[in-house]
């Protein structure tokens, strides 16, 4: 039984009470949840509804609880139901339905962990989005890791997602990347706030190749042919290595595009006409002041060009139009600035920012060797990048190192740590258990233990204390991966196999799964078999969530 199915068995019996008792069924909720104790001794779940309820119909606490206790322990499944302290109900199930959850995990398979939670809900996920004027740097790898993995859980959990980069290929760092590619083909020095690092003349030296003629056209042309060309490959790269880190996206969205389809001028006349657009010294300005920003913010310069904050409105308005209930933007440290602003716009707009728009701050990454933070690439000259991050550590252990912690928090990444084959290293304790599952699936074959048909599966004999906290710990993964995906917390997941992994050791260190020598295959021996198997299933699961692989060999 799952504690969604117990949850159900609670309030099948609350209807019961409440009709026993000629109680206002109106005050019932459409749904409750159960927990797990603290204290293992006080039961496997338990629930609050008796506390929830009483107050609503006048009830006393225990009283209701009491009732509550006496209609649930006439449900199948239950083996006892205790009142604790002002009305908690703790509950223990019987082992055959603590242990018929094991065959559910494995009959869903990878739907296991999933719902419906945010079904309905249509978010559109914007994640990296770094300049395409060099390649992606390591705190860029961060959201991609954490990105994916959000978007993951947000579709595991119902959510229509579209992700989303965003490409800033308009504007003055890309004027600077193209004289730098230039500067560079014609052996010049780099623009004083230009770009640099080995990168720089790669690129330039692909443009040459392509578009010979392109270093001797004047200035001008010469610009453009860089800014494009060099763009192009600059995006390539980006996208390229994106997609070795496991991340790809539905959309790279181009910022020019904004401006060559006209949605600048869409969105200011939108703006217009709800009242926040003013007119003065020349320039065009958003009355963002009226909803909390800490002053009014110019859309177009005196001299007629657009500022970057009209693109950004432009590029809100296109989601909306698109139909996106939620923009959600992650966001680099130093982008604590915008989130006044981009509320405030979103206001201007008539939309609510606390329904249609979220922003999310990382904070900073450093890569560590011998104790000491990695300062630059050999390759960017100025910056960690994310290929350097995989050279050191590989994809599996990037991408659970930067999912394992809650974004807004600094972490250094400790290259010896990542790279060590030992249970101090977090990734591989949890895959260390997807391979022995594996190997175990597979050492039971050869000794002719099959799990058999599910209807001769005898859950009943699950009856160990660390068969039942294994259970406990399966039953808790889709209410785990629900929660990380409301709170926007994929680190929860990686957390959650930790302790998953924890509890099938203690399990396979105490209950012998394969048969001894000569020794008979039991019904016994099978359902421990249904255990490991249903726990590698949710190491699979979980670790997919993350966009980490479960190997089957170490």
């Amino acid at each position: 039984m799952t504690p969604a199915e117990l949850a159900e068995v609670v309030l099948s019996a609350a209807h019961a009470v409440f009709t026993e008792r000629g109680l206002d069924r109106a005050a019932l909720p459409e749904r409750t949840a159960v927990e797990r104790p603290r204290n293992p001794e006080h039961g496997d779940y338990a629930s609050t509804v008796a506390l929830q309820l009483a107050k609503k119909v006048g009830q006393p606490p225990r009283e209701l609880a009491a009732a509550l206790a006496e209609q649930l322990g006439r449900a199948p499944g239950i083996k006892s139901v205790e009142i604790a302290g002002p009305g908690f109900l703790n509950i223990r199930l019987d082992a055959a339905s603590a242990g018929a959850l094991a065959r559910s995990i494995v009959e869903a398979g990878p739907a296991y962990g999933h719902s419906d939670r945010l079904a309905g809900t249509k978010i559109n996920l914007e994640f990296v989005s770094a300049n395409p004027t060099g390649p992606v740097h390591i705190g860029g790898a961060r959201w991609a890791a954490v990105g994916d993995a959000m978007g993951r859980l947000l579709r595991a959990t119902g959510a229509q997602v579209g992700t989303e980069y965003y490409v800033n290929d308009a504007g003055t760092q890309i004027d600077r990347f193209a004289a730098s590619l230039l500067a560079a083909v014609r052996g010049e020095p780099a623009p004083e706030d230009g770009y640099s690092g080995a990168y720089i003349a790669e690129i330039a030296e692909r443009v040459r190749a392509a578009r010979p003629e392109a270093p001797t056209l004047d200035d001008a042309a010469a610009h453009r042919v860089f800014r494009d060309e060099g763009v192009a490959l600059m995006l390539s790269e980006i996208r390229s290595s994106l997609g070795q880190f496991g991340v790809e996206f539905d959309l790279y969205f181009s910022e020019q595009g904004l401006h060559d389809r006209g949605e600048l001028e869409r969105a200011l006349t939108r703006l217009r006409a709800q009242g926040h657009v003013y007119d003065t010294d020349g320039a065009v300005w958003l009355r963002t002041t009226d909803f909390g920003d800490d002053k009014d913010r110019v859309l177009r310069k005196s001299n007629g060009e657009w500022t970057y904050f009209a693109a950004d409105c432009a590029y809100y308005l296109d989601k909306r139009l698109r139909g996106f209930d939620r923009a959600v933007y992650m966001l680099g440290a130093d982008h604590h600035g915008y989130v006044g602003r981009m509320r405030a716009m979103v206001a201007c707009f008539g939309d609510d920012p606390a329904r249609n728009l979220e922003i999310l701050i990382g904070q900073l990454v450093n890569l560590v060797r011998d104790g000491a933070p990695v300062r630059m690439s050999k390759r960017a000259g100025t910056v960690v990048t994310l290929e350097d991050l995989v050279d050191a550590i590989g994809v599996d252990a990037a991408r659970y190192a930067l999912a394992r912690y809650s974004f807004d928090s600094p972490i250094d990444i400790d290259v010896e740590l990542w790279t060590r084959a030992s249970r101090d290293n977090p990734v591989y304790y949890v895959q260390y258990v997807a391979a022995r599952t594996a190997s175990v699936a597979r050492n039971a074959a050869e000794v002719g233990l099959a799990r058999g048909d599910a209807a001769a599966f005898r859950p009943g004999l699950l009856d160990h204390e660390k068969e039942n906290e294994l259970l406990k710990a399966l039953a808790e993964f889709p209410a785990v991966v629900a929660t990380a995906a409301e709170l926007r917390e994929p680190h929860r997941v990686a957390r959650y196999l930790e302790d998953l992994s924890g509890a099938y050791h203690r399990f396979y260190d105490n209950c012998r799964i394969l048969p001894r020598g000569d020794e008979e295959v039991t019904d016994r021996h099978r359902a421990r078999l249904w255990l490991n198997d249903a726990t590698r299933t949710v190491i699979a699961n979980g670790l997919r969530l993350l966009g980490v692989s479960a190997p089957e060999r170490m």
